[in-house]
């Protein structure tokens, strides 16, 4: 698994499929794809939006099926951890579960990048 995350519409897709060869034809939006796609795209943004999706449907994401079932896949999320703390008990819970949930696939990953501007950086190589 990759990892790629920034802030907001800082260039994470672009960069992403520009880096990893990936046309963006092959990806899938976490906002939207029938949530089984995880398992079999090649790249999948808006990861963000896929947790938030999985907890209004009261599911969980389990890292260890993904890394079995699509150890390649390219994963592309907001940073939700910085700025204002949201008075939505439901959005505190959100924030707080994907960036758990990205720290257990940051520490799976092969690779972690961070994207500021549209430029990237290797946090984690190997």
């Amino acid at each position: 698994m990759i990892l790629v995350t920034g802030g907001c519409f800082q260039g994470k897709t672009q960069y992403a499929c520009e880096t990893f060869g990936i046309g963006r034809e092959e990806a899938a939006d976490g906002a939207s794809c029938p949530l089984e796609d995880l398992y079999r795209t090649k790249l999948l943004y808006h990861f963000h939006e896929y947790i938030r999706r999985l907890m209004k449907a009261g599911q969980e994401l389990s890292v260890e099926r993904l890394a079995e079932e699509n150890p390649g896949v390219v994963l592309v999320t907001n940073e939700l951890g910085c700025g204002v703390v949201p008075t939505d008990r439901f959005d505190r819970e959100y924030r707080e579960k994907t960036g758990r949930v990205c720290c257990r696939i940051a520490k799976e990953a092969a690779q972690v990048h961070r994207v500021v501007c549209g430029i990237g950086t290797v946090i984690k190589d190997g």
